[in-house]
């Protein structure tokens, strides 16, 4: 499967669609798109990604507890989120 990111930018904010099977290699490629808006709310709608990995989900902790806001998080992904940044 592959993965794809669309970036959407609505008033002071910035949401990427992510879809597919994120990765070590694909939360590379995500940090830097997010990099350049760094200036902006940024969301990550989840609602069509397939698969996280362990170095994904602790990007994603990451990112939330930075501020990012995601959207659509599978339940799957919120339990790693939240015993990781539960430090579990």
């Amino acid at each position: 499967m592959t993965y794809r990111i669309e970036r959407s930018t609505s008033g002071p904010g910035v949401t990427f669609f992510l879809s597919g099977e994120m990765d070590r290699d694909h939360v590379g490629e995500l940090e830097a798109l997010m990099a350049a808006d760094s200036n902006r709310l940024v969301s990550l709608d989840l609602a069509d990604a397939t698969l996280v990995n362990r170095d994904a989900m602790k990007f994603l902790a990451r990112v939330e507890a930075a501020g990012a806001v995601l959207v659509n998080c599978p339940e799957y992904v919120r339990s790693w989120i939240d015993a990781e940044q539960g430090g579990a």
